[in-house]
């Protein structure tokens, strides 16, 4: 009989989806049944979509109660309390195991973490259960000491989970598809917006919501006469149509191909701090992340900059002056180092195939 793996996912964005896909995709060929759960489907009269369309709209429309909300309940000190939430994910996560029990759980979301640590530390789930933290600024939701083992996107954050839960937290390699380590020529992304030969092309995401201040971003990169701004929308329609309208640089919507465009940009100038940067990172493109969205972007960016991952541009000005330095050759293979030790690490699949035993 083969084992069984449980990935908890939730579709908040994009990233939390992609690194469960990627990880079944990877561990399934392997005689493994993978199965994968949004965990805000098994709340109750569907409380979680309208707790995800809530998300949503905090952050296009009133970024400072997202602020607040993360303030409070994500960096506060002390571990977290258990929310209603958390309970309702739990009891519905208890029923799904209980008919198909795992042999491991995997959550690639901080709430599916405190659920299933809150099932395992009251004996309610037998598996082990681990935590691959997608954040690089690994806030307080994201551990619980009823889970098992966590695995981090670098030391610090691995160093604050283990301090916080006394539990066993590692490095590992960012999940990405194989594709981003396998760089083309780039000629797609030039062919699809009309680059001339020597034109600098900027991609400029905007996560898989299409949120944030990109149009002012992509508006002042145009403005400069140095770059060619490429705003990723994702499933943002609107956006997209809005900056066509507005005639600023080139809009995108949400495309699978990203392995094939990545490598005929510049720089990605991000806001998220996301699965988008480890792409980025993967492929060798340079990020810097400008005007970040709040709360876990921020702290996000500013800990990815901290690590020499990426730059953070605080102001218009600073985002063009640390554009132009990106071409120097010693700038360059610094980033270039710090990247390659991020994904000189343990794989991520691999530990979780070692817990499956």
């Amino acid at each position: 009989m083969g084992k069984r793996l449980l990935i908890l996912s939730a579709a908040m964005g994009a990233g939390h989806d992609a690194v469960a896909g990627e990880l079944a995709r990877r561990i399934a060929p392997r005689g493994v049944e993978v199965c994968v759960v949004d965990v805000l489907d098994l709340v109750p009269l569907r409380l979680g979509h309208g707790l995800r369309r809530m998300y949503g709209a905090m952050l296009r429309g009133a970024p400072w109660l997202y602020e607040w909300v993360y303030q409070e309940f994500f960096v506060a000190p002390g571990p977290p309390p258990a929310s209603p939430l958390t309970v309702l994910i739990a009891r519905g996560l208890e029923r799904r195991t209980g008919e198909l029990p795992p042999d491991a759980v995997v959550s690639t979301f901080h709430v599916a973490a405190q659920a299933a640590g809150w099932m395992r530390l009251r004996g309610r789930l037998e598996a082990p259960s681990l935590v691959l933290v997608t954040d690089f600024a690994a806030h307080r939701m994201w551990a619980h000491p009823g889970n098992d083992r966590y695995l981090c996107p670098d030391e610090a954050s691995a160093r604050a989970v283990a301090e916080r839960t006394g539990r066993p937290a590692a490095r590992v390699a960012p999940v990405v598809r194989p594709g981003f380590r396998r760089a083309g020529d780039g000629g797609r992304l030039r062919r699809a917006v009309g680059a001339r030969p020597g034109e600098r092309i900027v991609l400029v995401s905007a996560g898989a919501w299409g949120i944030g201040g990109v149009t002012e971003t992509a508006r002042g990169l145009a403005a400069s006469g140095r770059y060619v701004p490429v705003v990723l929308c994702g499933r943002n329609g609107r956006l997209r149509a809005r900056l066509r309208e507005d005639g600023i640089g080139h809009a995108l919507g949400w495309r699978d191909d990203m392995p094939a465009l990545m490598p005929g940009a510049y720089a990605l100038v991000d806001n998220a701090a996301g699965q988008t940067c480890r792409e980025a990172f993967a492929c060798g493109l340079p990020v810097v992340s400008h005007r970040p969205i709040p709360g876990h972007g921020r702290d996000g960016a500013e800990a990815m900059a901290r690590a020499g991952l990426s730059a953070l541009a605080r102001s218009p000005a600073e985002l063009l002056e640390i554009l132009d330095g990106l071409g120097g050759e010693r700038a360059r293979r610094a980033r270039q180092r710090r990247v390659d030790l991020l994904f000189d690490a343990a794989q991520a699949d691999h530990v979780i195939r070692a817990a499956l035993g």
